[in-house]
């Protein structure tokens, strides 16, 4: 289990569920993503997550991109 303060910098796909958006991890699993910025452009792509997990499987996005 990863500890909540965790700096995540990892890859994988970018997926919409509803009103949430999710990181399907490439190693497995997904995160959830707070955003302060809607990634529209970058779903159902390929993305680099960097930011800090703040819950079970909920992670502060600082930053989306391609990857």
């Amino acid at each position: 289990m990863v500890a909540i303060g965790t700096r995540v910098d990892e890859t994988g796909t970018l997926i919409r569920d509803g009103g949430a958006f999710y990181l399907r991890r490439d190693v497995g699993g997904r995160y959830e993503l707070e955003l302060n910025r809607t990634p529209v452009d970058l779903v159902e792509k390929r993305v680099r997550l960097i930011g800090t997990l703040v819950g079970p499987g909920l992670v502060n996005a600082n930053g989306v991109a391609p990857a």
